[in-house]
């Protein structure tokens, strides 16, 4: 699916004193999410291959890459998740994005430019896979470049970012960035990636210590006894446990305490317990231990192996996170159906995001195994294809249900809205970013058939216009709405923004980003109204401009204000 998209020669400059070699990215391979569409280059990570578009300008642009949130407006959202219990303290990773370079170089720079908003970059890797070769790799290794906790930049200009990295011992053109995004003000964009290395193996410091993708749970990364990924299968499946009359105190507290305790380790720290001796290895192996499985921070080690030894250990796993997983060749088909044949059964959440082994046996899967299933992450999931999809059908239990940057046909969306306000009464949140052809008719349908509806994403949907009544009647008849986004909608007018004012007085969060007919005076008496509100989009809203937003944010200090620009 990228190759349809812009694959870009990269700009490679070596210097013949010292052999290092400069290449931009030759194109972008994999990604989590983008602010952009699939069919359009605006705002989408395929913008990061090839030289600079608007570096080292400053502001919003179009030829950048976004990705798809920022802040912590997503976490305030009635469909906001809950967290994963046992996650690393250390793994804080929301997004990443995979790049592809000419040539392979032991990396001795890694330079990011960002050109709005900076500081989401947290985590630079490089991978010992050269996707150009025609044999697979015997083995693919995944090696810490650079890594740093979230941290707010304050300024919003754009600037180089070029972190200190460490050094590795094999060449690499496979390089991924992770982002958090958390701490930001507004989106960040990213305009491009520069890497710097040597063609020759350079020698390397006695200081300089490798970072190993297994020790996500320490503070420091420093490899301490090998308890990562890699050696979950024999620590779990270790008998060379330790003898002794005894087990100190431990077997003197009451089993349910101990399980209590043991419930605040990591998966790792489980592994290394679990050694110690036969008391403990029998707790770190009861499957009440492993409710809450969250596999994710593990993505570049976790294989068929890994699911294979936690089988017996997760039969009463109710929450599954495998997203990101299995890429590569990692985790196969048999290997993941095996697993949900045992585990499957009391599953109630089961994310994948972005799990690209993924084909329609694996969901035939899921619906015969997992008969509970409440709620199901597929986001970018681009390899299922369309058919697929027919499997969900099956899950008759489901109430979440996330198909962003999936194969899903979709000819009539006016339909499909139509019977989701027939069928779903009780439905309180819903996603219809970039829904390329529903109209009136099908608002009307849901407004009138989900009364319920607390959370609502109309943005970039460009065939919805104001003129027919539709954003009216949305909010005479949701009184419930706490977030509304109407982004790039330009039809958007003074009365939508008053009959909102009127009619939702919980609406905490509204974007109404490129609308060209709302004036501040309407604005005013959206704020005065809801008292909950605390976003508040009118970036490239021609009618509101900087003395505007400074006027009303002085007046409401409560909510924040966004307004973006372009230098």
């Amino acid at each position: 699916m990228m190759n349809s998209h812009r694959t870009i020669e990269s700009n490679t400059r070596t210097s013949p004193l010292n052999a290092e070699v400069v290449q931009y990215a030759k194109e972008v391979v994999d990604f989590s999410s983008h602010y952009g569409s699939e069919n359009s280059m605006s705002y989408t990570m395929w913008n990061l291959a090839g030289v600079p578009n608007v570096f080292p300008s400053s502001g919003d642009f179009t030829q950048t890459a976004v990705f798809r949130t920022y802040g912590t407006w997503w976490d305030q959202c009635p469909s906001a998740s809950l967290p994963f219990k046992r996650t690393p303290p250390n793994f804080q990773s929301q997004d990443y994005v995979e790049l592809t370079f000419e040539q392979q170089v032991y990396p001795t720079a890694v330079h990011v430019l960002e050109t709005y908003h900076p500081g989401a970059v947290i985590r630079i890797l490089a991978c010992s896979a050269n996707p150009y070769s025609p044999s697979p790799p015997a083995e693919v290794r995944w090696e810490i470049l650079w890594s740093e906790r979230p941290s707010k930049v304050n300024a919003s200009q754009a600037r180089q970012f070029k972190p200190c990295i460490k050094q590795i011992n094999f060449p690499t053109n496979l390089i991924r960035l992770e982002i958090n995004s958390s701490l930001l003000d507004y989106y960040t964009e990213l305009d491009a990636v520069v890497l710097h290395g040597m063609k020759d193996k350079p020698v390397l410091s006695l200081k300089t210590s490798l970072i190993d993708m297994n020790d996500l749970e320490d503070d420091d990364y420093e490899e301490k006894d090998g308890c990562g990924m890699d050696n979950l299968n024999q620590k779990f499946s270790s008998t060379a446990l330790r003898e002794g009359p005894n087990n100190g105190y431990f077997d003197k507290l009451p089993y349910e305490l101990i399980q209590l305790i043991l419930n605040h380790l990591t998966l790792p720290d489980l592994c290394r317990l679990a050694q110690t001796c036969k008391l403990l290895h029998q707790h770190c192996c009861d499957p009440l231990q492993y409710i809450h499985l969250n596999l994710q921070p593990y993505w570049a080690k976790l294989n068929d192996t890994s699911l294979e030894f936690l089988q017996a250990r997760c039969t009463l796993v109710q929450w599954l996170n495998l997203s990101w997983t299995g890429n590569r060749g990692f985790i196969s088909v048999a290997g993941f159906s095996r697993f949900l044949k045992v585990c499957g059964s009391e599953l109630v959440r089961l994310e994948l995001s972005c799990s690209h082994f993924l084909n329609e046996t694996c969901l035939e899967v899921i619906s015969e195994m997992c008969p509970d299933l409440q709620d199901l992450n597929l986001s970018s999931c681009d390899k299922l294809p369309p058919q697929a999809f027919n499997h969900i059908a099956k899950l008759c239990s489901l109430k979440r249900l996330v198909l962003y940057r999936t194969k899903v046909e979709i000819e009539d969306y006016d339909v499909i809205a139509s019977m989701i306000g027939a069928k779903c009464k009780k439905l309180r949140t819903l996603d219809l970013w970039r829904c390329k052809n529903i109209t009136e008719n099908g608002i009307a349908e849901l407004a009138s058939g989900c009364p319920l509806l607390e959370e609502l994403d109309l943005g970039w949907c460009p065939t919805l216009q104001s003129s027919t009544g539709c954003f009216a009647r949305l909010a005479r008849q949701l009184p419930n709405l706490q977030k509304l986004f109407l982004t790039a909608n330009r039809s958007v007018c003074d009365t939508d923004i008053e009959e909102l004012a009127c009619n939702c007085i919980k609406l905490r969060q509204l974007d109404i980003l490129g609308t060209r007919m709302v004036s501040p005076a309407s604005l005013r008496k959206l704020l005065e109204s809801c008292k909950d509100l605390s976003l508040l989009d009118v970036s490239f809203c021609s009618q509101i401009d900087n003395r505007a937003v400074l006027e009303l944010s002085a007046n409401f200090p409560k909510v924040f204000i966004k307004r973006s620009f372009t230098q």
